[in-house]
């Protein structure tokens, strides 16, 4: 179990398809499930895809708890996805403000599907199957497009609904100052080393 480094924006590692795991049980797949979990966790995300840690497999590990990135997002538990495809279930998009740990201090206004179904495996090779909406398919659809070699930028369709992280806090929550710990996690996720 380690932090890794995470790629950001610009990497070309970043804009690359994925391959699909084929031995789930192999330490090599279960190390790279516990780095991601860790490598979440220290950044403060509420998901992690394998291609930002410079890992081309078709894993990605979701998770929300009282993030202050995101303070009205429902839980969602940690949940360990391997080889994941989804089903969209409803036509209806909602535009939503997201960030991404490959793309630090800034956020953007994309559309996404509200309803969808999905399915993978979970890290003990059983079949994980999920009909969801609200934050829990928005964050699907934003981890798995890692996986295809996507940033949420891409999909931001008004660059003026894209910008520095604080600015827009300061939009969204006016009366609220920005939260301590995210300026934390960003200054971590910018550490060059």
């Amino acid at each position: 179990m380690a932090i890794r480094k995470l790629l950001r924006m610009g990497d070309d590692r970043l804009y690359n398809q994925s391959t699909i795991i084929k031995d789930i049980h192999s330490n090599k797949t279960q190390a790279l499930i516990d780095d991601l979990i860790d490598t979440m966790r220290h950044y403060g995300g509420a998901g992690i895809a394998a291609p930002q840690i410079g890992e081309l497999q078709r894993v990605f590990i979701i998770e929300s708890n009282n993030l202050s990135r995101y303070p009205n997002a429902e839980p969602i538990p940690l949940t360990v996805l391997i080889n994941p495809i989804y089903e969209i279930l409803s036509e209806q998009q909602e535009e939503d403000w997201e960030g991404c740990l490959s793309v630090p201090g800034y956020q953007g206004l994309v559309s996404r599907y509200t309803h969808l179904r999905y399915q993978g495996y979970g890290r003990d090779g059983q079949m994980i199957e999920r009909e969801v909406s609200g934050f829990h398919a928005k964050a699907i659809q934003h981890e798995n497009d890692h996986l295809n070699g996507i940033l949420f930028p891409m999909r931001v369709e008004d660059i003026r609904n894209f910008g520095c992280d604080d600015s827009i806090w300061k939009r969204l929550y006016p009366k609220q100052s920005y939260p301590e710990d995210r300026k934390q996690k960003v200054r971590k996720i910018w550490d060059f080393d």
